[in-house]
């Protein structure tokens, strides 16, 4: 039973038996365990799964072939959707989404504006918040250092993270100051230019 809510404002779903607020929408096609709840104004539809101790509540909504397990929390006004997975500890709150095929596990939070998407994994005590994005992002393996486009209009080189146009002003006296060679130093803008034509 949810512990704060009377016997008689909560129901068991047909489907699993778990425990459901009157208050909120759980379509008959909707998997619900039963040590997991669903309260508040929540919604979850489609072939969505909550199981084990997972918990949606609030206005957060669960749809789709989507699954939140373990001890994983999605409240407040976050969507979980797609193929999307969030289970452990993980926590998803806020106005976040986390869709497409993307993994939230472990000790995660995904919170705010927060984007999770594609194929992404945001696990372990990784914080993912505010206007933030995480997808299957660009990378490309340099003979030194990966690039990664690692938030919008940046790119990160080793453990160097700048805006497009500081690296592409900066890149050759970085480059230096790093060590690289000339050569190195030639592709790694190569490098950038493509990163900046295609990033984000």
């Amino acid at each position: 039973m949810i512990p704060f809510l009377k016997p008689e404002e909560q129901h068991q779903h047909k489907n699993g038996g778990g425990w459901v607020a009157n208050t909120a929408i759980v379509e008959k096609s909707v998997y619900v365990a039963l040590n997991a709840q669903v309260s508040g104004n929540a919604q979850v539809y489609g072939n969505a799964r909550v199981s084990g101790n997972a918990q949606v509540f609030g206005d957060a909504q669960v749809y789709g072939d989507a699954q939140v397990s373990g001890n994983a929390q999605v409240f407040g006004d976050a969507r979980v959707y797609g193929n999307a997975q969030v289970y452990g500890n993980a926590l998803v709150y806020g106005d976040a989404q986390v869709f497409g095929d993307a993994l939230v596990y472990g000790d995660a939070r995904v919170s705010g504006n927060a984007r999770v998407s594609g194929n992404a994994l945001v696990y372990g005590d990784a914080q993912v918040s505010g206007n933030a994005w995480v997808e299957t992002p660009l990378f490309i393996q340099g003979t030194r250092h990966g690039i990664s486009n690692s938030k919008h209009g940046y790119l990160s080189i080793g453990c160097i993270t700048l805006t497009f146009a500081e690296w592409k002003k900066q890149f050759r006296a970085i480059g230096k100051r790093e060590g690289y060679t000339a050569a190195q130093i030639k592709e790694y803008g190569r490098h950038i230019a493509y990163a900046i034509k295609v990033g984000k």
